[in-house]
């Protein structure tokens, strides 16, 4: 672990050039919320691709919906995650986008904006999505880390392991306009625990050690 006064291009480049001369090897894709920093480093440094945390993406889009809204909009996003392949989850996307567009053109831009980042996972094999687009995984590790037979942190070359992932589900109806798909409708959505926003420590970095 590192700590740094700050989470700016310079430490992360840093950071990671000290993981590669421990060893680190064969990074396909690193994961953490929105730190350019850590974008420029992970390109510098692993040539790897990167991914935006879609938790932490959502949350933010969903900011720019009004409370009335966000329950559809949340919805109408999550279409383009339930497609089977990275080509069909972007144009799926862009149509998403371009019906919000009237209504809440800053969402909309907000999209454009972070399209590839965001479904940068899809271009990896189906069967490990689920645990590719955000950091969900980590952020359960380091909770669990202070109960109980909790989450283990792994060293060395050694794997990281957790619990599986709970199903989470979104829905809903209100945005002045739009109407959510039909399979989305009237399912509950659960309310997610808040987290702090330090992501020093939690981002994911998937590796192949060589």
């Amino acid at each position: 672990m590192t700590v740094g006064a700050s989470e700016a291009e310079t430490f992360w480049t840093g950071f990671l050039r000290s993981l590669a001369r421990r060893g680190l090897r064969g990074v396909k894709l690193v994961i953490s919320d929105a730190h350019e920093g850590l974008k420029a480093a992970t390109a510098k440094v692993l040539n790897a691709t990167w991914q935006r945390c879609r938790v932490h993406f959502m949350r933010n889009v969903l900011a720019h919906a009004g409370k009335q809204g966000r329950g559809v909009v949340s919805a109408f996003i999550g279409t383009a995650f339930a497609q089977p392949d990275a080509e069909a989850a972007r144009k799926q996307w862009r149509q998403v986008a371009d019906q919000l567009r009237p209504k809440v053109k800053k969402l909309a831009e907000f999209m454009d904006e972070a399209e590839n980042d965001v479904l940068a996972y899809m271009d990896f094999p189906a069967a490990h999505r689920a645990k590719l687009h955000s950091t969900d995984e980590i952020d359960k590790l380091f909770a669990d880390s202070s109960r109980p037979h909790g989450g283990c942190f792994a060293r060395g070359n050694d794997a990281v392991k957790s619990r599986k992932p709970r199903q989470r589900c979104a829905a809903g109806a209100g945005l002045d306009g739009v109407v959510a798909p039909r399979h989305a409708r009237g399912v509950r959505r659960r309310a997610e625990p808040k987290r702090d926003d330090m992501s020093v420590g939690r981002s994911a970095i998937l590796a192949r050690h060589g």
